[in-house]
């Protein structure tokens, strides 16, 4: 079997990734918060992991993949949003708006992360559907002496857990010196973190052993991926803003509600992204939704295949010439494409992405199969026999080598005109060129170059054969009556 190796941020080393059952292989990723529009930044991890859930799912079986992905519907922000709604005028109770404001965002979040040719995850819970495996989770920790309940809040006793912080690398004391943490006079220590807080009659609360109220944001990933997933299992994924403190946190809560588990066995994290070389800020103006950017007329697979080219572990800078360059290209290769089914994907591109998901390298293999693909279509056209391998041999691997990542997908594809088809003239001007290589004589592929570019084509003749692109101004009528 193919062998898959990760960066465990736990281990801090490349490992070779070993499921803990090959034939139900498990993976949770922190989602959102549904409180807004997702960002730019919101996108990158949802892309990473669709390309890891993609090539587990190549490589062990579709069937044997459980990927889960969250919603955070219960939340302060959440409440802040619909509380503006009431504030503004809007019918109905703030538990109404609530639930309004989290369907819609939901509903947004689906149709962005769709266009972006994500796949759904197999499981996409959401917080307010386990309150109660929430409630029994904090239980738990309080009688195992983990936790303790004051106030109407029940807090996790951060130094009942010798390992914390073990996965950010820092200890307990130097967290306390640099970080900005939440005092509370009922705090046993600084770095002691939330469960459980109080609900007051305008806010949303549930009954529970410590009063009305509702879980912290902590808890409701660790109690949803252990009722989804179990106790162990195989990767943790999210964004590296997410490592301290919300992973750090899970790792305490449910390994002390659940002794001897490993919680998640392999963690991974995507580093940051930036617009134009800065970070993403409303105040900087470069802050996109993606909602934006697709209205903007910024493709799907072209936000794709920009986020995708560079390394996850490494920050992914947006620009606008990387999405010029990207939707060049996308158009170039599918201008190659005739209809021809996906067979199995390139060896060697293969091989990158099972080396740490090393998406950076999917460009050039592309381009070398793209390449090849045109060279094999100008060949056959000019009737050269005993090729070894057919145009369509490699248009299967080229599109099983794109599908494996998301790019090229049809139904992604809208963006590119159907037509015009280009193919019989691309063959003709082949044909030309190689009859002029034998006479010396290239007024006829002049001609027809020069009638090409005068409909709008741009011609691209090479070593490599000939690609007919249409352009903006491409004009079928000029081609009519061409011999």
């Amino acid at each position: 079997m193919t062998t898959i190796r990760l960066f465990n941020t736990r281990t801090r080393a490349k490992e070779d990734f070993s499921p803990l059952d090959a034939r139900d292989v498990r993976m949770y990723v922190c989602g959102p918060t549904v409180y807004d529009r997702a960002h730019l930044g919101n996108a990158r991890p949802v892309l990473v992991f669709d390309v890891l859930f993609r090539l587990l799912r190549h490589v062990y079986g579709a069937d044997a993949v459980r990927y889960v992905r969250n919603f955070t519907d219960v939340d302060d922000k959440i409440n802040a949003a619909a509380q503006a709604r009431k504030d503004a005028g809007a019918p109905g109770t703030l538990e109404d708006l609530i639930r309004q404001r989290t369907e819609e965002t939901i509903a947004w979040y689906h149709a962005d992360m769709d266009a972006l040719g994500a796949l759904r995850p197999t499981d996409e819970p959401r917080a307010t559907d386990y309150i109660g495996a929430m409630i029994a989770m904090i239980q738990t920790l309080i009688d195992r002496g983990h936790a303790y309940a004051v106030a109407g809040h029940v807090l996790f006793d951060v130094r009942s857990f010798p390992a914390y912080g073990r996965l950010s690398g820092r200890s307990v004391d130097d967290m306390i010196a640099g970080a900005r943490v939440e005092v509370a006079p009922f705090k046993r220590d600084p770095m002691d973190f939330v469960l459980w807080k109080p609900s007051d009659a305008n806010l949303p609360g549930w009954d529970s052993p410590w009063g009305r109220g509702r879980p912290g944001w902590h808890i409701e990933c660790s109690a949803m991926s252990f009722e989804l997933l179990g106790a162990s299992f195989d990767i943790h994924g999210g964004g590296l803003d997410l490592q301290f403190p919300h992973h750090e946190n899970e790792i305490a809560q449910s390994c002390c509600a659940h002794p001897g588990s490993d919680f998640a066995r392999v963690w991974m994290h995507n580093e940051m992204l930036l617009v134009e070389g800065r970070k993403m800020s409303k105040s900087l103006g470069n802050f996109f939704t993606v909602r934006e950017l697709l209205e903007q007329g910024h493709p799907g697979e072209v936000i794709r295949f920009v986020m995708l080219s560079t390394h996850y572990r490494k920050p992914m800078d947006w620009t606008a010439e990387k999405a010029e360059q990207a939707q060049s290209q996308l158009r170039k290769w599918r201008a190659l494409l005739t209809g021809v089914a996906p067979t199995e994907p390139s060896p060697e591109l293969l091989a990158d992405l099972c080396d740490d998901l090393n998406t950076g390298k999917v460009p050039f293999w592309l381009s070398h199969m793209a390449a090849d693909l045109a060279q094999h279509r100008a060949w056959e056209a000019q009737g050269v026999k005993d090729l070894v391998r057919t145009a369509d041999e490699i248009e299967g691997e080229f599109l099983a080598s794109a599908n494996i990542v998301g790019l090229l997908l049809p139904e992604m594809g809208a963006w590119v005109e159907t037509g015009p088809d280009l193919s019989a003239w691309s063959a003709q001007l082949a044909r030309l060129r190689a009859a002029a290589m034998e006479t010396r004589d290239f007024a006829p592929v002049d001609a027809l170059k020069t009638a090409l570019i005068a409909a709008g084509v741009e011609v691209r003749m090479s070593k490599s054969g000939v690609e007919l692109v249409p352009g903006p101004g491409f004009d079928a009528a000029k081609l009519e009556g061409l011999g």
